[in-house]
């Protein structure tokens, strides 16, 4: 087991350049794959999620190079039905746009239900109605789902719950599927609009990525293409509230920041300096954090996966807030790691009351999933003394060069082995 070994209590400053955008790469490495041609794939992240997911395509015949770094060629025309291993697909949610994949190229799938962090139920079922919706015959065999489409069918899909996922894989099979097809209450975050210009550069018919409304006119096939993916969103907040957690100043460049537009709101009501300009942000904090209230919700909203690294910043901040979590059920599992570095908190349902103390102490604390990972991360930077945050490779699943970019910046971290078995 991997774990991160942090002394903190030292300000952040210098540079970070962000990453390509982890969930985007994810769905677009996918999308490339619905066509037959060479598609380039640039500022592409070496996240885990990124190396397992590409593993998978290449499981099922997709050629998937790195022909320079952060370049990535696709090439989906040896694409054909392959047993997909549970102890692979277990490993990331993302395993299951394969099978949007296969029903859109091949009009089958067989594909084993989906893995990732634990964060509560986050069913499939949206997905399946949605390819039921568009013709498809499924089912769920010992823990596979199986689809094969029949007569497809011209309709409108209510996307239940706004769901990222659902909202991917249905862009994938309507955009090869004839007629048109309307996803109404679709996802509106970034990785979405993302998807949708790659596939729309491909020769696919998608409008209306980024509102509630898309409308896919389905093609027949799908050419090759360049295209750059979008700066991650997440990454950048997850800097942000390491700088302001930690105290100093910080550039973070190869940003888009109407993407964090909610987050860098929420961060300048707790008294963080905030500066943006073009491409890049400059995050300063000297003083004691002010507490404030907080809910998640879809895109334009706070995002979830950035809940838990404020929830940090929380724990030292001057006065009590609430943070009321509305799209995962297991999301404050990390608010227990943090009591045992001095942090005063409760938990009621979807609410945690955070009470802020005047500083954190290290301890060992265990990462309970990817994002919580990070945040137990940020905690260990603003802390005293050492702080030891197991399953650092859980974290690898959404960070690329976390320690170099945190140590490029003043930061007392390193990655060090542990021949004890991991608990996650």
């Amino acid at each position: 087991m991997s774990f991160f070994r942090i002394e903190g209590g030292r300000p952040l400053k210098g540079t970070i350049k962000i990453s390509g955008s982890k969930n985007s790469s994810l769905a677009l490495m996918v999308g490339a794959a619905l066509g037959e041609e060479d598609v380039i794939l640039t500022n592409f992240p070496q996240d885990l999620d990124a190396v397992v997911l590409a593993e998978i395509l290449r499981l099922v015949g997709v050629k998937v190079e790195e022909v320079a770094p952060g370049k990535v060629l696709i090439n989906g025309s040896g694409l054909h039905p392959t047993p997909i291993p549970y102890e692979m697909a277990r490993k990331l949610r993302g395993s299951f746009y394969v099978a949007g994949l296969m029903l859109s190229r091949l009009k089958e799938a067989e594909v084993p239900l989906p893995g990732g962090c634990f964060l509560g139920p986050r069913p499939v079922d949206f997905h399946i109605k949605g390819f039921q919706a568009l013709g498809a015959d499924v089912t769920i065999e010992h823990g596979q789902m199986k689809a094969k489409m029949l007569t497809p069918v011209e309709t409108r899909f209510f996307v239940n719950r706004s769901s990222v996922g659902t909202t991917i894989n249905l862009m994938y099979v309507a955009s090869l599927t004839p007629g048109t097809f309307v996803l109404e209450n679709a996802a509106k975050e970034p990785e979405i609009v993302d998807l949708a210009v790659l596939l729309n550069s491909m020769g696919a018919r998608i409008r209306g990525a980024g509102t509630e409304t898309i409308r896919i006119q389905g093609v027949k096939q799908l050419r090759g293409t360049e295209h750059p993916i979008i700066p991650d969103r997440i990454e950048v907040g997850t800097y942000m509230m390491a700088v302001a957690a930690a105290k100093g100043d910080v550039i973070l460049i190869n940003v888009m920041s109407e993407h964090i537009r909610t987050p860098i709101m929420k961060l300048k009501e707790t008294g963080v300096e905030i500066d943006e300009a073009e491409t890049e942000i400059r995050i300063r904090a000297k003083e004691r954090l002010t507490s404030t209230d907080l809910e998640t919700s879809p895109y334009p909203g706070f995002p979830t996966d950035l809940q838990q690294p404020f929830g940090v910043l929380m724990t030292i901040a001057d006065g009590t807030s609430i943070i009321r979590e509305t799209i995962f059920d297991n999301r404050f599992r990390y608010l227990d790691e943090l009591t045992r570095m001095g942090a005063d908190v409760k938990v009621d349902r979807d609410r945690a009351i955070i009470k802020g103390v005047d500083s954190l102490s290290g301890a060992p604390v265990e990462t309970t999933d990817l994002r919580a990972g990070a945040a137990l991360v940020i905690a260990g930077l603003a802390a005293e003394g050492v702080t030891l945050v197991s399953g650092a490779k859980c974290i690898d699943r959404g960070y690329e060069k976390l320690v170099e970019k945190l140590r490029g910046v003043g930061a007392r971290i390193e990655r060090l082995e542990d021949t004890k078995e991991c608990a996650n």
